[in-house]
């Protein structure tokens, strides 16, 4: 039981490492019409990027994000996917946990 209380520990100090996150994707769209898939594309280098996602009631959310932005924004989206992998694993280890003390 000692070992499971220190693998979710452990995992809860890992979650603060990665306290900062968003979830979503990146497009990039034509600076100049705002369209993923245009004739811009060829004429202009211009690119605007803009952060999608799902708000609570499941509707599409779209921020736009600043070109000098976009380094971080990436960051925080694998932020993102860290926080799931690490709660698969506290998921995990608190069903183990829960198993062992039904057994005591």
């Amino acid at each position: 039981m000692r070992n499971r209380v220190e693998q979710r520990a452990a995992l809860l100090k890992q979650f603060a490492q990665h306290s900062e996150f968003v979830r979503g994707s990146i497009t990039s769209v034509c600076a100049a019409c705002n369209r993923a898939q245009c004739i811009c594309r060829t004429k202009s280098s211009r690119r605007a990027y803009r952060l999608t996602y799902k708000n609570r009631q499941q509707k599409t959310q779209i921020v736009y994000v600043a070109q000098r932005r976009l380094p971080r924004m990436q960051e925080l989206i694998a932020n993102y996917a860290r926080v799931r992998a690490l709660m698969e694993k506290l998921l995990e280890a608190n069903i183990a946990a829960f198993k062992e003390d039904r057994r005591a």
